[in-house]
């Protein structure tokens, strides 16, 4: 199979993925490590962690700075996801290549948000405040944004 056929269902799959990783637990917050009480106890859990998604993480900015909301929505959602879009339209020829140029543009705004997680995580494990542990979903977002880099790179050479 040529390289450009791999990369049209490549850059199909991302617009399922992106979508997953949005809901994918990206990290696990606490201030305190995780306790369970003994089970003859009641077995409770004391000091759990919060999961923090991407759309969480977006709704949690609705409520507190609405101006940054919208540029982190723009950025993690809208951006990926148009670009996946616009260059699955150009791939299957419903689309002029002469649009590639603003896709490519798409492309580098949505790498920003993984750069925001990375630096957020950087600072709260140099705090020594509280416990940070990366879950499932940052890979799985990390690699969706590297996969998206990776078509780009092939359409470019095809």
């Amino acid at each position: 199979m040529p390289l450009h056929q791999i990369a049209k269902f490549l850059n199909l799959s991302l617009v399922v993925a992106f979508p997953v990783a949005w809901f994918a637990p990206l990290i696990e917050t606490g201030l305190l490590p995780q306790f369970r009480i003994p089970s003859w106890l009641g077995g409770s859990t004391l000091f759990e962690p919060d999961t923090i998604t991407v759309i969480s993480g977006i709704q949690k900015l609705w409520e507190t700075d609405v101006f940054l909301a919208i540029a982190v929505t723009f950025f993690a959602l809208v951006a990926p996801l148009l670009k996946c879009l616009g260059m699955a339209l150009i791939q299957f020829g419903l689309l002029a290549r002469a649009t590639q140029p603003a896709i490519a543009i798409l492309g580098k705004l949505a790498m920003a948000d993984i750069f925001i997680l990375a630096l957020y995580i950087v600072i709260a494990k140099g705090i020594g405040v509280g416990q940070i542990d990366v879950a499932w979903g940052l890979y799985l977002f990390t690699a969706a944004v590297i996969a998206s880099l990776a078509v780009s790179l092939i359409d470019k050479r095809g």
